[in-house]
């Protein structure tokens, strides 16, 4: 897209100026009209409210601001310049409250808990989070305005084995105090300041894609001036300039996951790896994960959780498309804790597939699975798309052969938790009462939606066949890590 301001813009006609030429003054906190960057040359200029987050001046001299867009999902969130800001409108300054005996301190007017954090300002709202879901391929990944974008809000539940410290003690929290709280909840989420900071990487260059990022990953602080960041695709090094990664391939001999190919279909294979054999790699994993994951923040402890890799093979090498991560040993019965397909694979059916293969698993295991809760709107629209059609084409089947089938019986076939499942067929609209009792009963849509989706997702299956894998059994032992 071409550049439409110029290197150094004048202000607005009619935008007030301080003397010296400056905008008037805006600092962190202030929320005002941004324009939104246009997708398309023939848009119409449009002006969403955002709020500031942080400032900053870039190399040019010019003074930068972070904006988050009310209402919107904080990948969306970036840096403007000047001559995006629409000082013509009110600017809404953060209020000052008094803080006692005459004292005032400014406080945050936002509605949106979820916006990132600013350096020394406010401490999250609520605590004992868990990661959410990514969106996978079905949802959209443009601009989606949420009822609920402040993720922080959806997770209401806290109990103590989940708390996290918030406020004076969230610096404070130790590696230590984390790791436990990992072992007790099986949540992939840790300190909460470290979830909701300004985005620092803007693109990375990853295989034969560039890739912009949506939020925030602790890479060391010299690559935030990087234009791109470049990832090895197969041993997921990260170096700081091009030079640096073409000297690396020369040496790399790596030309797929560190770990055991338990599935190889056509092109698709599925690697199994073990964090606590092949720390290195997960945690650059993990470093990647986080430029698409909003609440996933496992950097460091990743001994406790399996990752299942895809890969799209040709002569080159295995390429990922994406990831799934499982724990070990749930107590909760979850059979995933994050799930990610790299963005430029998205909308391809490969996230459907991830989430198939995970329940091609737990029928191995013979157990009954569910996704660790709670999901985001995104991963709940990507999971019940699979659900829905799991399960109706099941009752279908059954349907052909005059059988009669309970849920406790869709559960045991599909290895879908009889919750998950209670909530897709009431979506679904498909419980109906009859004669004092709960029957199922498919309307005619959702039929005809069924065979839309499956028809869309024909050549993204999992082949049973084609997995060879025995669960892995892990000794107490072996799961005491610390």
């Amino acid at each position: 897209m071409s550049q439409r301001y110029s290197a150094s813009p004048s202000p607005r006609p009619g935008t007030p100026t301080q003397a010296n030429g400056s905008s008037l003054d805006i600092s962190i906190g202030c929320k005002l009209f941004v324009e939104v960057k246009k997708g398309k040359k023939e848009q119409q200029e449009e002006f969403r409210k955002a709020e500031i987050l942080s400032i900053r001046t870039n190399n040019a001299g010019q003074t930068e601001y972070y904006v988050h867009f009310m209402e919107f999902n904080k990948r969306l969130d970036e840096w403007v310049g000047i001559e995006r800001l629409d000082l013509s409108r009110e600017i809404e300054r953060p209020v000052k409250k008094r803080t006692g005996k005459g004292g005032f301190r400014e406080t945050d007017t936002s509605s949106s808990i979820g916006s990132p954090m600013r350096d020394g300002s406010r401490t999250p709202a609520s605590v004992g989070q868990k990661r959410k879901m990514s969106s996978l391929e079905d949802p959209p990944t443009p601009s989606i305005e949420q009822q609920n974008d402040d993720y922080d809000s959806v997770d209401g539940n806290v109990t103590p084995g989940n708390m996290t410290p918030s406020g004076p003690m969230a610096a404070t929290f130790s590696k230590a105090q984390e790791i436990e709280r990992l072992r007790v909840s099986g949540s992939m989420t840790q300190s909460h300041s470290e979830i909701s900071r300004v985005k620092n990487l803007e693109k990375i260059h990853f295989g034969e894609y560039d890739v912009e990022t949506w939020y925030f990953s602790p890479y060391p602080r010299e690559y935030s001036d990087a234009a791109v960041v470049y990832i090895c695709e197969f041993c997921l090094f990260h170096f700081i300039s091009e030079k640096q990664l073409h000297r690396h391939c020369k040496k790399c001999t790596v030309r797929h996951p560190p770990g055991n190919e338990i599935y190889r279909c056509d092109d698709i294979s599925f690697f199994e790896i073990d964090g606590n054999k092949q720390k290195v790699y997960c945690r650059n994993l993990c470093l990647l994960s986080k430029l698409f994951l909003d609440h996933k923040t496992l950097y460091y402890d990743v001994d406790p959780f399996l990752f299942y890799i895809m890969c799209k093979q040709d002569e080159y090498g295995c390429h990922m498309i994406g990831y799934f991560s499982k724990e070990k040993e749930s107590t909760e019965g979850y059979n995933l804790a994050c799930i990610l397909t790299l963005p430029q694979h998205q909308r391809k059916g490969f996230g459907r597939l991830l989430i198939a293969f995970s329940y091609e698993l737990s029928k191995k295991e013979g157990k009954v699975g569910s996704p660790e809760k709670p999901l985001s709107d995104l991963g709940l629209l990507s999971y019940r798309s699979y659900w829905s059609e799991v399960i109706v084409e099941l009752l279908l089947e059954t349907k052909e052969l005059n059988e009669d089938i309970a849920i406790e019986d869709i559960s045991a076939r599909t290895s879908i938790a009889t919750t998950d499942i209670i909530q897709t067929l009431q979506t679904l609209g498909a419980i109906k009462p009859y004669k004092g009792q709960q029957i199922i009963c498919l309307s005619d849509g959702v039929i005809a939606s069924y065979h839309k989706a499956k028809e869309k997702h024909k050549n993204r299956r999992i082949e049973e066949s084609c997995l060879q894998w025995t669960p892995p059994h892990f000794t107490s032992n072996q799961l005491r890590y610390l």
